[in-house]
């Protein structure tokens, strides 16, 4: 585990190495990471601000959002990320792992920083964006996986049990999302 950073950025830093550990499938990719209180807080904060990218960050490349659009990306996001992390909760607890689970969400949520950020950048580059959207579905995949067997130590079946759960959250938050929220109104031609 990674002593606690001196500094907010030095935290980012360190994560974001830990991602890119993550990524590539190295063993001491959790040594990144901070898994104490304060490290948790640091993770939540940084998904805090991913939900915050992925509603107004297309503001900044210039994009024309319907009006709500992008309060309703956060919220959609927000109401994503819950039913994440309780299905994660409850998952690792029926496993009997249930002390894996801020190490789970402290690396969950530093790679919902990476790849918000990562998928800001690919909205400043237009068509050559679609490279880094490919870059953000490999790492999500690896990450994931990486998550599972690094950090919090899970085998391959309970890894895919995991994702099964992650997987039937996230339908389930998106079916209660559709019905409760309208679509945003098209954007005037």
């Amino acid at each position: 585990m990674s002593q606690p950073s001196s500094s907010y950025v030095e935290e980012i830093k360190a994560a974001v190495r830990g991602c890119i550990a993550l990524v590539v499938g190295q063993r001491d990719a959790p040594s990144y990471f901070d898994f104490s209180q304060r490290g948790l807080v640091g993770s939540l904060l940084a998904v805090v601000i991913a939900i915050a990218l992925a509603g107004f960050g297309p503001l900044l490349a210039g994009a024309r959002l319907p009006p709500g659009a992008a309060t309703q990306s956060v919220v959609v996001n927000a109401v994503l990320f819950g039913a994440q992390a309780l299905t994660a909760w409850i998952a690792l607890r029926q496993m009997r792992r249930g002390d894996g689970f801020v190490p789970y969400l402290v690396a969950s949520n530093w790679v919902t920083f990476t790849t918000a950020v990562l998928l800001l950048l690919s909205t400043f580059l237009g068509p050559l964006g679609i490279i880094i959207l490919v870059v953000v579905v490999v790492m999500a995949i690896m990450t994931f996986i990486n998550i599972g067997r690094f950090v919090v130590t899970l085998t391959p079946l309970q890894i895919g049990l995991l994702f099964l759960s992650q997987a039937v959250g996230v339908f389930l938050a998106l079916g209660v999302v559709a019905i409760m929220l309208p679509p945003p109104p098209l954007p005037p031609v």
